[in-house]
């Protein structure tokens, strides 16, 4: 899907960059042209510093996206969530940041997931890197307490897993 996407974009690499800026922050992009977060707008000029382009590059990124119809409806939609994962050890919460040997395989999640509640511990948030906009994607794993050194072992011997994080 991704990629069809960028295509639209394809003969514009600057726009693309913002496409991707708009799309990894969760902006929503309205009828007018406007990037917001919920009812707050961003002002083109702070995007256009943020992905390193002039801010008419935004303003064509922004005209493009309304008049397509596909992208429209993307960008009048997508949100933005909280990411727990830099203040989770400030709130006493474990983190767990799993590095796939493919992120692009199917049950990743739910291997660790089952392990995970096996172990009694309950999961708070979960993200995961969409591998297609990601060049090392991770799963990241909020937990309601710190994680124990013998979960993190059992995770380990999980084929589909390269490596683990705790904090």
């Amino acid at each position: 899907m991704w990629q069809k996407l960028l295509k639209k974009f394809e003969k514009y690499p600057a726009q693309a960059k913002v496409l991707k800026l708009l799309f990894e922050r969760g902006f929503q992009v309205n009828e007018e042209g406007k990037v917001t977060s919920g009812s707050i707008e961003i002002a083109h000029t702070q995007l256009a510093k943020e992905a390193g382009v002039d801010r008419r590059v935004v303003d064509a990124t922004t005209k493009t996206i309304v008049s397509d119809e596909l992208l429209s409806t993307i960008f009048k939609n997508v949100h933005s969530i909280p990411f727990l994962k830099d203040v989770a050890p400030s709130l006493g919460l474990g983190v767990i940041i799993i590095i796939p040997e493919d992120a692009a395989d199917v049950g990743i999640l739910a291997e660790v997931a089952g392990l995970i509640s096996g172990s009694k511990v309950s999961i708070r948030q979960a993200v995961s890197d969409d591998p297609y906009l990601t060049d090392n994607p991770r799963l990241t794993i909020i937990t309601d307490k710190k994680v124990p050194g013998e979960l993190v072992d059992k995770i380990l011997e999980l084929p589909s897993v390269k490596g683990v994080s705790i904090y």
